[in-house]
């Protein structure tokens, strides 16, 4: 039996979202080998996990050594020099006010569940606000702050606050930022006493919701409300962060400074790891707060700091930005030949391309993205999609991707949606896939 069939027989199903047969051996680079020996040029980096790429020697080296003498498994009960020392890296790293502290998990997810519980116990501040399209994890806590629509099953946190996310290409108004700033502004002056909100959550680019860069001000503008109001600015970083967007964070793009960072994702080269970086009244609010029993554990933190390590040594930000650029010009290139393109948007290596079934209309193409991916798929390129719609290709490929492979790249994808145009893709093909 093929991985595909035992993966089927042992695997639950709710943690699967598969978009094509993928199975996978290993992994070499900005390339994963599939179980039929083909190397596939993975543009998603396992949904931007695998920010080196795969089998990174700095990674390797520090997860070799960190395993063949583990020092415990955890912080909750001892303290190993990996977790302190990646700690360190993180606040060195990381803009804000001199008194923070680290929390150390295994997600993003539990980074950001972890950040509400401690910011609503420190602020004493029973209410939030976050963003329409908003996706801070899977975790229960997590979702109840996030307003994707995949997320429909899990209600949402009493007294949430969801503001629409300003998205330059869809909205009516020719100011979408300021439209929802105001929006903000009436809301706080009336029916949210700004006394009851302990914290804003936000994604300096809205990815799952369909990788949307909101317009230039508007998080300056949140943050100046932020502070007018004592409200806690949250930036969650998990997918954006880390130099993919060409800035080591994505906040950086508008020169704000959060009070609490939440990393995850890339942070671990591939390994569970997040981070929460934040005040110390917050992250100090009691003992054995939010424990978890390999929470900093010697490999995972060891391989953070290889990440963050050559983050740094390698200038990937901008790296990003350049290679970014390249990308992002080849997109826009093909889209000039393909009807179904109604935008290329995005920062340096974190880039959605959108999907219509009318230039005019703006009609999602949601049928045709899924049949997009799997044609790419069968090409030799791994992305998957996102957005309210499910019509956003999502390209999050490892900061380390070359020029070579840019090009390899938008050539698979010019032929995926010519043979999606041409209806060379039948609908049996991508039918036993749900995606989003």
């Amino acid at each position: 039996m093929n991985l595909g069939g035992r993966d089927e027989r042992v695997i639950a199903g709710i943690e699967k979202l598969r978009f094509f047969p993928l199975f996978v051996t290993g992994g070499e680079g900005s390339y994963l080998i599939a179980e039929d020996g083909r190397r596939l040029l993975d543009l998603s980096a396992s949904w931007g996990a695998a920010g080196l790429g795969y089998g990174h020697p700095a990674v390797v080296e520090a997860v070799t050594r960190a395993a063949s003498n583990m020092a415990a498994a955890s912080v909750l009960s001892s303290i190993n020099e990996p977790a302190v020392a990646l700690a360190e890296d993180l606040l060195a790293a990381t803009p804000g006010p001199s008194e923070r502290k680290v929390w150390l998990g295994h997600s993003g997810s539990d980074a950001n569940e972890t950040a509400v519980r401690a910011i609503e116990a420190a602020t004493g501040r029973p209410r939030f606000i976050s963003f329409v399209g908003a996706y801070h994890g899977g975790t229960s806590g997590s979702m109840a702050i996030s307003g994707h629509s995949s997320q429909a099953h899990t209600p949402p946190r009493p007294g949430l606050v969801q503001l629409p996310y300003p998205d330059p290409y869809r909205s009516p108004s020719p100011d979408p930022g300021r439209e929802v700033l105001d929006h903000l502004d009436r809301l706080l002056g009336a029916e949210v006493p700004p006394g009851e909100v302990a914290a804003l959550f936000l994604e300096p680019i809205q990815s799952d919701g369909g990788m949307i860069v909101p317009p230039d001000g508007f998080l300056r503008g949140l943050e100046e409300r932020c502070r007018r109001n004592g409200i806690l600015l949250v930036c969650d970083e998990v997918k954006v962060g880390l130099g993919r967007t060409g800035f080591l964070h994505a906040f950086q793009a508008e020169e704000i400074t959060p009070d609490v960072v939440t990393f995850g994702k890339g942070l671990g080269g591939g390994l569970p790891l997040s981070a929460v970086v934040g005040p110390a009244a917050v992250l100090d609010v009691a003992p054995a707060f939010a424990i978890q029993t390999t929470a900093g554990n010697p490999v995972s933190a060891s391989a953070g700091r290889a990440v963050l390590r050559t983050i740094r040594e390698e200038d990937l930000p901008a790296r990003a930005a350049k290679v970014g650029a390249l990308l992002a010009d080849g997109l826009r290139e093909v889209a000039r030949s393909h009807p179904l393109v109604g935008e290329v948007r995005g920062r340096g290596l974190a880039l959605g391309v959108e999907l219509v079934r009318d230039r005019e209309t703006k009609e999602a193409a949601s049928t045709e993205t899924a049949k997009v991916v799997y044609r790419a798929f069968e090409l030799g390129v791994v992305l998957f999609y996102v957005g309210m719609h499910s019509n956003v290709l999502e390209l999050t490929p490892p900061l380390t991707l070359s020029e070579a492979e840019v090009e390899q790249g938008v050539e698979i994808l010019d032929r995926a949606l010519t043979d999606v145009e041409a209806g060379r893709v039948p609908d049996e093909s991508v039918a036993a896939f749900a995606g989003w």
